[in-house]
């Protein structure tokens, strides 16, 4: 399996020196470096261990004012061997570098004490006997500690062995269905055009890919590929690779951008990380603090902000959040360094857990649900991303990432929690999940509302379906509600008649005035029969107005004892059912019907005659035609 390996230290010690002398590349490219005599920029090498081994290598500048292109260096490295030279032992890069190593979450590598022929036996015998020490709380407590000379090739043999032993029993975890590609390096090629190089780290690509440069997701394709310096068709993550992108210029891209496919990264301008102040650190990480956030090969501005306390004191862990004033594009579990202004020294890192950003409020009761995005277990920390995504739910390709999980794992976990009913899907065609207890919640609260509804008007059948989002005053996502809906039909806690909704129990219920008033209006339509009263003449000795009786009438209307014909003109519906009848009678065998037609028809009074007509008209059972009206024809 493809491995990297990353060289740290201080100035001096000899790292990139030692490289050369391994594998006979000299990672000094610039001309400034090798006027200066000191490592700059990143430095990249391999050497073939064997078998068709190849081991790639990180070389990092180990100057003090060089330590952002270290830490971008060392992000995508495997193991790490820290180089300490022999006459000097352990100084202040040694320290920062093995801090930093720690924060990204290197877990093993080796140790190469060079310019071991410039002391003699007893006092390389004190050094490292000191760097065991110093390393014993550290991931390289008891790693090997081989004393080497780049000059004189001594213990050159066994680092390599060494080296070849680590690679074999190495087993990096590493995606295969998410490639991502972090850019260190970005330069032209005469005939070639742009490429950018870095440490692969997740999946793998192929010549003709069409992929995005993140977090602009600007569209490229790949031209062409190198994977430690041999031209292939496939890359594979754990490689040193270099990408020729088409349709790109050089100031398109910057160290730091990711290359991933369309559509499987997602830039958040806030992160939710959880965070550990390194216990060397002098002072407390405070609340809002600016300070410099390193991420892949990335570094940039950031505030942090505290979520359950006003600082965080050496040692201490705790989830937060970091603001930027530009868009990152991560995944769950990627490490994080922070980088303080003064002195500009590592003093903290930890991991990303929330790459879309949830927005927590600050002491609120989704801190204690933030910190479950911490969980090493799959399930706990998809079903806490999806409650804290709240309404607007995740989709699948973005629980890809704030999971880390591969599309297998993931579609296994969510069936898990599924069974569980803490994961719902309600949006089956974009692949759209909510929290199962958010659901839950919003079902409750749906219901609460429809009993307050019936309660607040009960004379009313229920809430037409196109309203209830409106009347309930929640602003979810038209496929949510309607899968809450369904859900709640499915189970009969809900009915639903034509596009009005209600509780299973609901009826409409009059309060006994009420119900009073609905009988006298009733009983006075039903004997008006086709010459139905005045309204007004009807409600006056109730002592009500039309507005007052309105609720009512809307019931009689609901229930279709009475049908509105214009203004306060109502009928009661059978005498306008008979009226209906005579009308579609009398056209059987005659093409018109004028107005004294229907006033010999029905005996009506102009008073009831053309408002008849006109509503016969509305409702599309007549058409008028000049002076007289023809059946309308149905299509």
């Amino acid at each position: 399996m493809p491995v990297i390996m990353g060289t740290a230290g201080h100035i001096d010690h000899g790292k990139t020196t030692l490289i050369k002398a391994l594998t006979g590349i000299d990672c000094d490219r610039l001309s400034e470096e090798k006027k200066r005599g000191i490592t700059i920029e990143l430095g990249f090498a391999f050497l073939d261990l064997g078998e068709e081994n190849r081991l790639g290598i990180v070389d990092v500048p180990g100057h003090e004012k060089f330590v952002k292109n270290m830490v971008a260096g060392a992000a995508g490295v495997d193991f790490v061997v820290l180089v300490i030279a022999a006459d000097e032992g352990i100084m202040p890069q040694t320290r920062e570098h093995l801090e930093i190593c720690q924060l990204l979450g290197v877990t093993t590598g080796l140790v190469a004490l060079t310019k071991a022929d410039m002391v003699d036996a007893e006092w390389l015998d004190m050094v490292r006997e000191e760097v065991a020490a110093y390393l014993e709380p550290t991931f390289l407590g008891g790693a090997p500690i081989l004393p080497v000379s780049a000059h004189t090739g001594q213990g050159l043999e066994d680092l390599k062995d060494a080296l070849r032993k680590l690679v074999a029993e190495f087993r990096p975890k590493r995606r295969s269905d998410l490639f991502r590609l972090p850019v260190d390096r970005v330069f032209t090629m005469k005939g070639h055009g742009t490429v950018v190089t870095g440490t692969m780290i997740s999946g793998a690509i192929s010549v003709g890919e069409d992929i995005r440069l993140y977090p602009g997701e600007i569209a490229t394709k790949v031209r062409g590929l190198q994977s430690h310096g041999v031209t292939v068709e496939t890359a594979q993550a754990g490689r040193r690779t270099a990408v020729n992108l088409a349709n790109l210029e050089v100031d398109d891209v910057h160290r730091g951008d990711v290359l991933a496919r369309p559509g499987s990264l997602f830039p958040a301008d806030v992160w939710d990380i959880e965070l550990t102040v390194l216990e060397s650190s002098r002072l407390p990480l405070k609340h809002r603090k600016e300070i410099h956030l390193h991420h892949g090969a990335r570094e940039v501005l950031a505030r942090i902000y505290l979520l359950d306390r006003d600082e965080l004191a050496p040692g201490e862990t705790a989830v937060c959040q970091a603001r930027f004033t530009e868009p990152m594009a991560g995944v769950w579990g990627d490490r994080i360094v922070l980088r303080s202004f003064s002195p500009l020294r590592a003093f903290a890192g930890g991991r990303l857990i929330g790459p879309c950003g949830h927005g927590v409020k600050r002491f609120s009761g989704d801190v204690e649900l933030l910190k479950r995005l911490a969980s090493d277990t799959p399930e706990e920390v998809a079903a806490a991303q999806l409650e804290l995504a709240g309404p607007k739910g995740v989709s699948f390709a973005e629980l890809l990432t704030m999971t880390n999980l591969e599309t297998k794992g993931l579609e296994k976990t969510l069936g898990v929690l599924g069974g569980q009913q803490r994961a719902v899907l309600f949006d089956k065609e974009t692949r759209r999940y909510a929290g199962g207890e958010l659901a839950e919640r919003l079902s409750s609260e749906l219901l609460e509302f429809l009993a307050a509804y019936h309660r607040r008007e009960s004379m009313k059948p229920g809430v037409q379906r196109g309203e209830l989002a409106s009347s309930w005053g929640r602003d979810l996502p038209p496929k949510l509600m309607h899968f809450l809906l369904e859900r709640l039909l499915k189970k009969g806690e809900i009915v639903a008649e034509q596009e009005v909704i209600r509780l299973k129990d609901h009826k409409v219920s009059l309060a006994s005035d009420q119900a009073k008033v609905r009988e006298t209006i009733l009983s006075a339509y039903t004997e008006g029969g086709a010459t139905p009263p005045n309204l007004k003449d009807v409600l006056e000795p109730l002592g009500m107005d039309a507005k007052q009786a309105g609720p009512v009438l809307k019931l009689l209307q609901d229930q279709g004892e009475l049908t509105r014909i214009k203004d306060d003109m109502y009928y009661h519906a059978p005498a306008l059912a008979g009226i209906r009848d005579a009308i579609v009678g009398f056209f059987d065998g005659r093409e018109e019907m004028s107005a004294p037609d229907f006033k010999e028809l029905t005996g009506l009074s102009r008073k009831y005659l053309i408002p008849v007509l006109e509503y016969f008209d509305k409702e599309k059972l007549t058409v008028r035609v000049g002076d007289a009206r023809r059946l309308r024809k149905r299509s």
